[in-house]
């Protein structure tokens, strides 16, 4: 088990499938934010085997939720004052904007690309996005 003590205040982003956290890392565009990130890859776990968990310090203003779309057995621990205040389990967003990408060459975000990538869920069971310019399918895992 991993301790996370130190963190005084910020997010854990835990229970990424292992080998996960550098794509959240880039969607996240954590490269960007002037405060401390820590990336523990294939982290022992009991339920999951291994996993990566994502640690950043200090208060954030990005929106972690559209992480579900990447991995839908993420959890996200809210650490104020040394301690877990908050434990969310990420659900699907209806909508998401240049989170993920659209695969189609055909489709018009190929071509305009200030166009933003927008995909709806379709199928929540079955974790489908599908493009809203080109109905192109996007599974989560």
């Amino acid at each position: 088990m991993l301790n996370i003590g130190g963190l005084r205040q910020g997010i854990v982003i835990d229970h990424i499938q292992a080998g996960g956290a550098m794509k959240i890392y880039e969607y996240l565009n954590l490269e960007k934010l002037d405060c401390s990130v820590a990336i523990i890859k294939n982290a022992r776990s009991n339920k999951m085997g291994k996993k990566d968990i994502i640690k950043i310090e200090g208060p954030l203003t990005i929106d972690i939720n559209v992480l579900g779309v990447l991995d839908h057995n993420i959890t996200i621990n809210i650490i104020e004052d040394d301690k877990i205040v908050e434990k969310r389990k990420l659900s699907l967003p209806d909508t998401v904007t240049n989170i993920i990408k659209c695969r189609n060459p055909r489709c018009i975000t190929s071509i305009e690309q200030e166009l933003p990538h927008s995909f709806k869920l379709t199928d929540r069971k079955n974790r489908i996005y599908r493009c809203i310019y080109c109905e192109s399918k996007f599974k989560g895992n």
